[in-house]
């Protein structure tokens, strides 16, 4: 699971089907993200370091990959509902050579029972919770699978992230904060739990809150390519839920934007900026 789309296939960067944007997506937020999920996995709350991790809807393994480099003693066992997503986690643990230390486990993590996960020392959840069903529920079973006094963390994305001016585009200055407002209307009718105040969830579950943070992102797109492919990638995913909310006019200066080739494309533009920011609950279960 991740933070848009639960299936998705590894193919092709330019007029990409939607599941393919998905993979893209969460590709590009490792590689322009990478400083920032760094810097969260050094401020967790560790006491001794874990031996045994589950990432709980891995994605294509931004969060394993993060946590591999930050424990190098540790195994990762990655959880998603993806089986192209797993299949692209396992190729790139064996190109980094860290295979042996990483099992994939496919599971639909709305499920009455969840596979064997064995007793982890740390658990963590990057913009998967949002998407359970019943997060209770599941935040109940994180708290029975971790090791006595095992930490959870859970990250969660404010959103998509902005990288427009907001004098741009020029033709419509704007366009991308109308975008995201269409897109939180969207998820607020889809996606009951985003922005659900998961430190009370938490701690109605059993665990102890032992740190909570924001982090910002603000990153220079100036000769970055990666954030040109992130903007566009993004913006294409926007345009998925929001053309049906936008204006005639939005939406042919949104197209404009996502021309790879046009003159006015993202992927042309020197200004851009990407600027989100990422809660994080480090949990604690009871010794």
């Amino acid at each position: 699971m991740s933070h848009t789309h639960p299936h998705a296939s590894p193919h092709g960067h330019r007029h990409v089907a939607d599941s393919d944007s998905q993979t893209e997506i969460l590709d590009l937020d490792a590689e322009v993200l990478a400083e920032h999920i760094a810097a969260i996995t050094a401020w967790l709350p560790i006491t001794s370091a874990p031996g045994r991790i589950v990432d709980l809807g891995c994605g294509t393994g931004t969060g394993t990959f993060a946590l591999l480099d930050r424990f190098p003693d540790a195994d990762v066992t990655a959880v998603d509902s993806s089986a192209e997503h797993l299949h692209r986690l396992r190729e790139r643990a064996r190109t980094e050579g860290v295979q042996d230390r990483v099992r994939t486990v496919r599971a639909d993590l709305d499920a009455a029972n969840w596979p064997d996960l064995g007793s982890p020392d740390l658990v963590w959840a990057s913009a998967s919770m949002h998407h359970m069903t019943d997060p209770g529920s599941a935040l109940r079973k994180v708290y029975d699978t971790l090791a006595p006094g095992g930490l959870f963390a859970v990250v969660e994305l404010a959103g998509f992230p902005r990288f427009l001016p907001e004098n741009a585009p020029e033709d419509r200055p704007g366009l991308e904060e109308r975008c995201h407002e269409a897109s939180d209307r969207f998820h607020a009718e889809h996606v009951s739990h985003r922005g659900a105040d998961w430190g009370a969830l938490l701690t109605a579950a059993g665990f102890a809150i032992e740190g909570e943070r924001t982090v910002s992102v603000h990153i220079e797109g100036a000769g970055s390519e990666a954030v040109g492919r992130y903007a566009s990638a993004t913006l294409r995913r926007l345009r998925g839920s929001v053309a049906d909310a936008l204006s005639a006019e939005d939406l042919a200066s949104l197209d404009q934007l996502l021309d790879a080739d046009g003159p006015h494309g993202v992927l042309r533009r020197d200004d851009l900026v990407v600027r989100t920011e990422r809660d994080v609950w480090a949990a604690r279960a009871k010794a």
